[in-house]
Parts: C-alpha cells; structure tokens; sequence
C-alpha cells in the first residue's frame, strides 16, 4: 500500500513527488515514456520565464529536474504501460500483470499536441513532416512550407521558418488569426509568408517524403493542390484524460477539472499541470500544483481524514 501514486513524471509530477518525498510519504511514481520529462522534451526555444533559471530548450530544464530527483527517496518506473485505474477504489493494473493499490493519486499526466488524422501526417513524420520550425530549421532551410494553425506557435513557426524558406503557406480554418497582435504584424510584413483563412488542409502528398498539400479553401467547390517539401502542424493540445473517462468531471474540452486543493471529484485523487489548467498552461504552474497536492496529501494523512 502507497501513500501517494504519481501517474506521469513531467514538471508537476517530479514536483509533486519531491514534496512528497520531503514530507515523508511513500511515494511511487509510473511513466509510460522511457525518460522522465513530459512536455519538455518537446519545448526546442529558450527558458527565460522559470525564476532563477535560463536554458536553452526543455531538455536542459528537463535535465534540472532530473539531476534533482536522484537524490530523492522515491520509487520511479518508467516504460510502465496502465491497463486501467480505478479512482474510486484507488487501484491501478498494469499491462505486466502487476495490481497497485494506494491512499492518494496525483494525476499528472499533461497534454499531447492534436494531430490532424489527415493521410501522409503518420507516414512522413521525420520526412517532411515536422512538430518544432526551431529543431528542423536547418533541415528545412531552402524548402516550401506549410504551416497549419492560427495560434501563437503556428505563428512563431512560420515567422521562424520564412528566415530560411522561399515561401511558406500559413493554413487555418477559422477567419481569424488566434495569434497575439504583435505575431499577426509581422505576418503581415512579411511577403513570402501566404496566409490561407478559412482553409483545411486535407491531405499531404508524397511517397518517401513530403511533395506537397491538398487544400481545401472556405468556400471553394474543390481542393487544390500545392508543391512543398515540408509540412509543420501546430494546431493546439489536447489533455491525456483516456485512462479516467467517466470517472471524475472534465470540462467540454476533456481537462480535469479541479478544486484550488487540486482535488478532482474524487476523494483523494488530484490533477496536476497541464491536464487541468488548460487556461495558464506553464513549468512554474505545473510545479506549483504538485507542491499543492503533495503538502494537501501529507496534511491528511498526518491527521488521520483519509
């Protein structure tokens, strides 16, 4: 019997594991992912925002957080795959066969960026088919692309790459640009960036690699297809939320939703990061949220209200 079991090890599980572990409680924390990190690993732009810290991407953070973690007293798995969680009865199965039971769980278990299901994205990722304008600009330097989404990081994308690329095809399905003012302006200065509103992209063409996009105009009676070498999609996240469906509240969008304990609707089990804080998604956040749960965990355990 645990007294806390941690789903997902990102900036608020480690957090929240590193509180319990100073507060005395058995702690146990399960990732499915061979390295710890969550979300970080895919942050490829400096950290100048975290207090007391400047890295050059997440991976450095990540680094930070795990030199730290090495010193704590705490059980870590990782590569572990959740056959399903029982909330309510606070058991979780994994696929290996192994049962766990614990007091608490912390739920931990952040986004993942949306996909747009469309046929080429699966089969010519790492061939064209990109997440970060900041990891692949060299790769793509020289190259037509395109850019789906209308946010700030679909924005920054295409500001990014049209330093190094001929053209570059910003693709989104609403009438407007969600982007900050400050991002749309500088859309709008720059002459190889072509903006398409009110447009889907509807599939990407290529047999080994990236040839080009079909797309699909607001408007139009038919798609039209366009010559390019490499395709970004930055179109927004979505929460990890499928191992608890059904079992505590969510909102519209699939976030937990949560008291300011980080309690959800069950007893005793809490969300923490990115999974439910869908309005001010960041590593100081997230951080601060596992300290919140860990030291709400410890203070009813000390006092018996389990």
């Amino acid at each position: 019997m645990h007294d806390v079991i941690i789903i997902g090890a990102g900036p608020a599980g480690l957090s929240a594991a590193l509180w319990c572990d100073e507060m005395g409680l058995d702690t146990l924390v399960l990732e499915q992912n061979e390295e710890v990190g969550g979300q970080l690993l895919s942050v490829y732009n400096r950290i100048e925002n975290y207090p007391g810290v400047r890295v050059e991407n997440g991976r450095e953070m990540r680094d930070l957080f795990a030199e730290q973690v090495k010193d704590a007293d705490f059980d870590l798995w990782t590569n572990v795959e959740i056959e399903s969680v029982n909330l309510s009865a606070k058991r979780i199965a994994l696929r290996s066969g192994e049962k766990l039971q614990t007091i608490s769980i912390i739920i931990a278990t952040g986004v993942r960026r949306k996909r747009l299901g469309i046929t080429g994205e699966t089969e010519l990722t790492g061939r064209g088919v990109t997440e970060s304008g900041t990891r692949d600009r060299d790769q793509l330097a020289g190259k037509d692309v395109c850019v789906v989404g209308g946010g700030d990081a679909a924005a920054e994308n295409a500001l990014l790459l049209a330093e190094v690329c001929p053209t570059v095809t910003l693709v989104h399905r609403g009438e407007k640009l969600r982007a900050r003012p400050e991002f749309v302006e500088r859309l709008r200065g720059e002459h190889c960036i072509t903006v398409f509103k009110e447009s889907v992209l509807r599939r990407i063409i290529g047999e080994t690699k990236v040839e080009g996009v079909e797309i699909m105009r607001g408007g139009a009676l038919k798609p039209f297809q366009m010559a390019v070498q490499g395709v970004l999609v930055r179109i927004g996240v979505e929460p990890n939320t499928e191992l608890f469906r059904e079992q505590l509240h969510e909102d519209e969008r699939g976030y937990i939703i949560i008291t300011g304990e980080q309690e959800t609707s069950v007893r005793n089990v809490f969300a923490v990061g990115d999974v439910s804080n869908p309005l001010a998604p960041t590593i100081s956040g997230a951080s601060g949220a596992g300290a919140t749960a860990a030291k709400i965990i410890s203070a009813r355990l000390s006092r018996g209200k389990q």
